[in-house]
């Protein structure tokens, strides 16, 4: 075991460490205290199958089946049974860092005691990830309640040696394969264990995990990509100032202005239009609320944190083995309280993009954008410049809108009506993802076309954080010139926008004015 290794154990996991083991393929360890935990929760879930009387996911079949008693010579096959029929989606394969996550967070669970399985699955669970091999998860079959039963499946039927999964070189092959491959035993599921292994929200939590993490990123991109157009735009940084922020003490809206007021420090091109000449009192909302925005999405994003904080120390299972060895049935695997943040989230994501596509407008109208040529094209006619890179943003915002509409209101009744109101978490989250590489794509085109304009200010120059932020785009991108193929320009700046890079840059600018 190196020193990076992972320790899970009951204790709650944190946002990073996810990310750690989906990203950045971290290695996992079960503590011995988790080993001990499901050791004991185990000699109850036994004792239980040895009785007479029936216990659900133990001697009883599941869902509206739970009316049948089931022998103990079928019980290994009730549990595969479980396994083979809820592996049952469809559509495209669900991305293996978001299959990573859910893996984790089963394991996480597993090793709080209070599932019942049996250490030797837990540690399957745990080869499997340290081996690299990522189950075949299809997109579809998740109603967010009695968890994210066909995803979990897909992973389970894995550990049985069963199904396909994506081996360590990313080729698809039979779980088997993989699996001799790495040295793997499949596994023979016990009484409960179907359940055990099945019953989580850990997709849709792992998809959560994910987007926090990405969405703090893209918000300090939010903030330097305003910052560059509010310059570039011949805009004023006194707005942003503290004590106008402080006046309305949303946390948020502080961390926002501070993040502006920093990245605009020194600009000379600011410094050109402060003076008592010049004829402007205020600018747009694009430009001068951009902090307030900017800040709501970053309180609803703390809100999402906190919520996914709590799920991170939750055990979800059902039934649940109790401390004091009762197996109790719950309803603790209801998406919910997941679901609804998932779709919280999207509201902010969608209208972030909104505010960071009129910026982008009002740099490529002649009419607005105080001097710079019509769409920041080199022969305005000849050249059309940015102004279909306009319509793509157009089209994103639009799309994002529409992925702003909650999955969570719906329910569809499943299993003869036992699971009569479900979640839709799962699809929350799916659609949050494809909200996050919308917004991705609206500052990358901000970005670019801001890069461009503050370049068409010279002799002016930008401030140094925002100088630095352009510096960073040019060592892919040219700078200003005849019409060019655009969109491998908007891939690099798409491509920056996901790295590291951008935010880093804006926490050492707000280090440095400290």
């Amino acid at each position: 075991m190196n020193s990076d290794t992972l320790l899970v154990g009951p204790e709650p996991l944190t946002v990073e460490q996810v990310v750690r083991v989906a990203r950045s393929h971290a290695q996992v360890a079960l503590t011995d205290e988790a080993l001990n935990r499901i050791e004991t929760a185990r000699g109850h879930v036994d004792a239980l199958a040895a009785d007479p009387k029936p216990a659900y996911g133990v001697s009883t079949g599941f869902g509206a089946l739970a009316v049948r008693h089931i022998p103990p010579e079928d019980r290994a096959t009730l549990q595969h049974s479980l396994i083979r029929s809820h592996a049952a989606g469809a559509g495209a394969h669900v991305e293996s860092e978001v299959v990573r996550a859910l893996m984790l967070l089963r394991l996480r669970t597993l090793a709080s005691g209070h599932t019942g399985a049996r250490p030797v699955t837990a540690r399957t669970l745990t080869a499997l990830l340290n081996a690299g091999i990522v189950p075949v998860v299809p997109e579809y079959g998740s109603l967010g309640c009695s968890g994210d039963l066909a995803p979990l499946a897909a992973v389970a039927l894995a550990l049985m040696g069963e199904g396909d999964v994506y081996d360590p070189s990313g080729a698809v092959v039979p779980a088997a394969e993989a699996l001799a491959a790495a040295g793997i035993e499949p596994i023979a599921l016990a009484e409960k264990e179907g359940l055990a292994l099945t019953n989580g929200t850990d997709g849709m939590l792992g998809m959560l995990a994910l987007a926090i993490a990405d969405i703090a990123r893209l918000l300090d991109v939010a903030d330097l990509t305003a910052a560059m157009s509010v310059e570039a735009s011949l805009g004023t940084d006194r707005v942003f100032a503290a004590d106008l922020q402080a006046l309305r003490p949303h946390p948020g809206q502080a961390t926002s202005a501070a993040n502006l007021l920093a990245l605009l420090a020194d600009s000379a091109i600011v410094a050109s239009h402060r003076g008592p000449d010049c004829p402007r009192v205020q600018d747009a909302y694009s430009l001068r609320c951009a902090p307030q925005v900017h800040g709501a999405a970053r309180d609803t994003l703390g809100h999402a944190r906190t919520v996914a904080d709590r799920e991170l120390a939750a055990a979800i299972d059902n039934p649940v083995v109790l401390a004091d060895g009762r197996v109790e049935s719950n309803g603790n695997f209801h998406g919910a309280p997941i679901g609804y943040v998932l779709d919280f989230l999207a509201i902010p994501l969608a209208d972030v993009a909104c505010m960071a596509e009129r910026r982008t407008d009002r740099l490529l109208d002649v009419a607005r954008s105080h001097g710079l040529p019509p769409f920041l094209a080199d022969d305005p006619g000849v050249d059309s410049g940015h102004m279909i890179a306009q319509y793509t943003q157009a089209g994103v915002v639009s799309e994002l809108k529409r992925l702003a509409v909650p999955a969570s209101v719906d329910s569809i009744p499943s299993s003869a009506m036992q699971e009569d109101h479900v979640s839709m978490g799962w699809s929350a989250a799916r659609k949050l993802r494809r909200a996050l590489d919308g917004l991705t794509t609206v500052l990358a085109v901000e970005y670019l076309t801001a890069a461009r304009a503050l370049d068409l200010r010279a002799p002016l120059t930008p401030a140094p954080a925002t100088a630095r932020a352009v510096a960073l785009l040019r060592e892919r991108v040219p700078g200003p010139g005849p019409d060019r193929h655009l969109a491998p320009e908007i891939a690099e700046a798409e491509d920056l926008v996901r790295s590291p890079a951008l935010a880093e840059l804006v926490h050492h600018t707000q280090e440095e004015t400290r």
